[in-house]
């Protein structure tokens, strides 16, 4: 599996459908039993699951510094107008 075959399909998974395939990977690695070829495979697949994931999270956390700010700068607007 290269990251450029997989990065299109990685792209249309949700946070919680790549969430809960990395669990599943997880438990997979820790379980054992697999050969060093497929621990490898698995290995990357967590990492490019991890990386959508970390992609998901970072747009939530920006959008709600974006929500925060806009509303600290009209509680900002609604108390100079006070003011007047």
């Amino acid at each position: 599996m290269t990251g450029e075959a997989a990065a299109p399909a990685d792209e249309a998974l949700g946070y919680e459908q790549a969430r809960d395939e990395l669990i599943d990977v997880v438990r997979r690695l820790e379980a054992g039993g697999t050969s060093l070829e497929e621990s490898l495979a698995l290995w990357e697949r967590g990492e490019e699951l991890a990386k959508v994931c970390r992609r998901w999270l970072e747009g939530a956390r920006a959008r709600l510094d974006a929500a925060l700010a806009e509303e600290a700068a009209q509680d900002a607007d609604a108390a100079d107008g006070d003011e007047e």
